[in-house]
């Protein structure tokens, strides 16, 4: 597959120890990542290391915020280049190594991970909450902030469990292959209705009774669609 971008020995020396850091990140956290380490595979001194990155918290969050911006520019370039097999091989060769990252720093538990989540939780109702672009549907849910929060948790858990996904399909879910297959099964079950509308109807009703029953509170209700895609408030769905 051809790549697009600059070759390795064309970025900056800063840029360098950032990739190089998310590697190491990505393979022994951050107890067991060095400047060392870090150094050697970026090709360059540990002083110059120390230059630009003071400490390795001072890297770390350059990881970060290299990661959340890679993930916020993607998103941005997705809808448009959803047909594109160039922008798809762009995407691959930018997003797989910020996912190695993000699994690692998730599973380390770090507080770092968590404003990571937390980020793209929040960026995730915005996005639900701007105009949105031509071929996307608006979320039909009373509650966009846990509807945000399932779908990060969805997107997050799988590469937080690569390991066994690489396992069951027999691929590394962290190469080219492995990707573009769970790529496509995501699409899948993104453009499937697994439930019937009225299997959906009577699962909700019984949720709207549990909670009005047990917990004493007034459950909120469905919102349909309308013709342009936008929720409108919905009386009743069972």
């Amino acid at each position: 597959m051809a790549e697009t971008g600059p070759a390795p020995e064309d970025l900056t020396a800063r840029a360098r120890i950032r990739d190089a850091a998310l590697e190491m990140f990505a393979e022994r956290g951050t107890k067991g990542a060095t400047f060392r380490g870090i150094a050697e595979a970026a090709g360059v001194s540990v002083g110059l290391v120390q230059h630009h990155f003071g400490s390795k918290q001072e890297l770390r969050e350059a990881c970060d915020a290299y990661a959340l911006d890679t993930i916020h520019r993607l998103s941005a370039e997705k809808i448009d280049g959803i047909g594109d097999p160039g922008f798809l091989a762009k995407a691959m060769r930018i997003d797989l190594p910020v996912r190695r990252y993000l699994a690692r720093a998730l599973v380390d538990g770090s507080p770092a991970a968590a404003r990571v989540f937390d980020d793209l939780v929040d960026t995730t109702e915005n996005y639900f909450a701007s105009d949105l672009p031509s071929g996307v549907n608006a979320p039909t849910t009373d509650d966009v902030h846990a509807y945000s929060a399932a779908l990060v948790a969805m997107s997050i858990g799988m590469e937080v469990l690569h390991e066994h996904l690489s396992r069951v399909l027999g691929v590394d879910t962290f190469t080219p292959e492995g990707s573009l297959r769970l790529r496509r099964a995501l699409f899948d079950v993104f453009d499937d209705r697994l439930l019937s509308p009225e299997l959906a109807a009577r699962a909700r009703a019984a949720m709207r009774e549990y909670e009005s029953a047990e917990l004493g509170r007034t459950p909120p209700r469905r919102r349909r669609r309308s013709h342009r895609g936008r929720p409108m408030r919905e009386g009743r769905d069972d």
